[in-house]
This record gives C-alpha cells, sequence and structure tokens, in this order.
C-alpha cells in the first residue's frame, strides 16, 4: 500500500470505530477497530486493555461525564503523521444526550496500527473520561 492508502484505511478505522462506539457494539471495538494491547491516557492515568475481554467503557455504563450519553461523533479528524504501518490523527469529538445537546467535546490523539493483516487504533489520549 502507498501511504495516502495506508492513510485512508486508517481513517475508514476511525469511522468505522465512531459508528460501532455510538451504537455500543463493544464486540465489533473488540475485533474489528482496536489493536491489542490498547492503551489508554485519560483522567491522569493510563489504562491497558492487554486483550480484548479486557475491553470495558465508562460510557457505555453512564458513568461519571456519560450519565445521560447516547451517541458520540468527531468533529474533526486530522492527520498528524504516516508512516510504514502507523498513522497518527489529532481528533476532536462530541458526546450527545439523546436530546442532540452536547455533553462535551474532547480533543484527543489517536494512533491506528497495521497489525495482523488489518488497520486497527492501538493507542489513544484524551482529556475525556
Amino acid at each position: 500500500m502507498t501511504e495516502t492508502e495506508d492513510v485512508a484505511a486508517a481513517r475508514a478505522v476511525m469511522d468505522g470505530f465512531m459508528g460501532a462506539f455510538s451504537a455500543e457494539d463493544a464486540e465489533a471495538i473488540r475485533t474489528r477497530w482496536y489493536h491489542f494491547p490498547h492503551v489508554r491516557f485519560h483522567s491522569g492515568q493510563v489504562t491497558i486493555f492487554e486483550k480484548p475481554e479486557d475491553f470495558r467503557s465508562r460510557v457505555f455504563e453512564r458513568l461519571g461525564q456519560s450519565r445521560d450519553w447516547a451517541r458520540s461523533a468527531w468533529d474533526y479528524v486530522e492527520l498528524v503523521d504516516a508512516g510504514p504501518g502507523k498513522v497518527h490523527f489529532r481528533v476532536q469529538f462530541s458526546r450527545f444526550r439523546a436530546d442532540g445537546s452536547v455533553i462535551g467535546s474532547y480533543r484527543s490523539f489517536y494512533i491506528v496500527t497495521f497489525k495482523d493483516g488489518r488497520w486497527g487504533i492501538q493507542g489513544r489520549s484524551s482529556w475525556a473520561e
């Protein structure tokens, strides 16, 4: 693949992930959109999901800032850098209530890698809970 094709494939992963996340499809996230180990920097801590069955989401549990969550969407996804087998994106996403009002918007950094024959999100850092 060319770098342009890699970036397009990695971006498709970002969109697929957001669709699965908003649908609360944890199985798709585990098996299609994430790579493991998966690392998340958030709320002053580092969480490492070593294997797919370790994945869980406070958003799906409606905890903290996500109490009234109904869906999420990208505000923007910007390419930062790309190289062999890895693409970095600077993003912002928003969380919404069922009535369409915004719970919050969060800047983040996502690392998408090519591993085991497919692209998947392997790391992310955000200010979201």
